[in-house]
């Protein structure tokens, strides 16, 4: 008798934020849903109290929908990078209405979607969307300050031993620009403010942890000057 195969259930990572199994689609990408009930708004307000964000796209199909609609729906979707995005953004919009953010000189490859176009930086109830390009022209980070969050797209990548880094590879747009991106993280933030990375790809390095910890400590770790020398494919 052939077995039905294991359906994966997106995972908790910290308070109220659930990440996806890895998607296809987006060549390995993990998508986050960050869910947020406003309590403080008067029951006789007509609006929906929900303000749910997903970071990058997850794979559509019964149980994401089903999942998401349990949680409230979306109304904002980020795309993190060129890679972040696939047939489903148009779908998600269609289904739930959400608004679509992505960095201007990403925004054409989404063509049958209408998009919020996101210059230098943006907020989205209280989190902070900011352009980090070198991965690719339009990648951004995600920052929620509550959980002192950074969502990095591919922007910062675990290694083998789960530590963040900028990957250089065959399809990275500008590598010394990702650099200097790098260091403006590490102007930007501190050990207090930047607590933990949620990164949008190579989770299977994190070992079941979810989230990189002690972020900021272990990007400040990093040599840039070495790695601006890294070859292609290497760290």
């Amino acid at each position: 008798m052939t077995q039905e195969p294991r359906i994966k259930e997106p995972k908790a990572v910290l308070n109220s934020i659930w990440a996806f199994p890895p998607n296809r689609e987006t060549f390995g990408g993990t998508s986050y849903f960050i869910v947020e009930n406003s309590q403080s708004v008067p029951q006789n307000v007509h609006q929906n109290l929900h303000q749910n964000v997903l970071i990058d796209c997850p794979s559509w199909d019964d149980n994401t929908q089903a999942f998401l609609q349990k949680h409230g729906g979306v109304q904002h979707l980020v795309i993190t990078h060129r890679q972040g995005a696939s047939p489903a953004v148009a779908v998600l919009q269609q289904h739930f209405g959400c608004q679509v953010w992505v960095q201007e000189q990403e925004a054409y490859l989404l063509p049958n979607v209408a998009v919020t176009m996101v210059q230098q930086s943006a907020k989205i109830n209280g989190l902070q969307i900011f352009w980090t390009p070198g991965y690719s022209p339009g990648s951004v980070c995600v920052y929620h300050p509550e959980q002192g969050l950074l969502f990095s797209g591919r922007h910062l990548l675990p290694d083998q031993q789960g530590n963040p880094k900028p990957l250089r590879t065959a399809k990275t747009f500008h590598w010394p620009r990702q650099l200097k991106s790098v260091r403006g993280i590490l102007e930007q933030f501190d050990a207090s403010s930047l607590r933990y990375l949620c990164p949008g790809a190579n989770t299977g390095f994190l070992r079941q942890q979810r989230s990189i910890s002690n972020a900021y400590q272990k990007l400040a770790q990093l040599d840039l000057r070495e790695l601006a020398e890294a070859p292609v494919g290497g760290w």
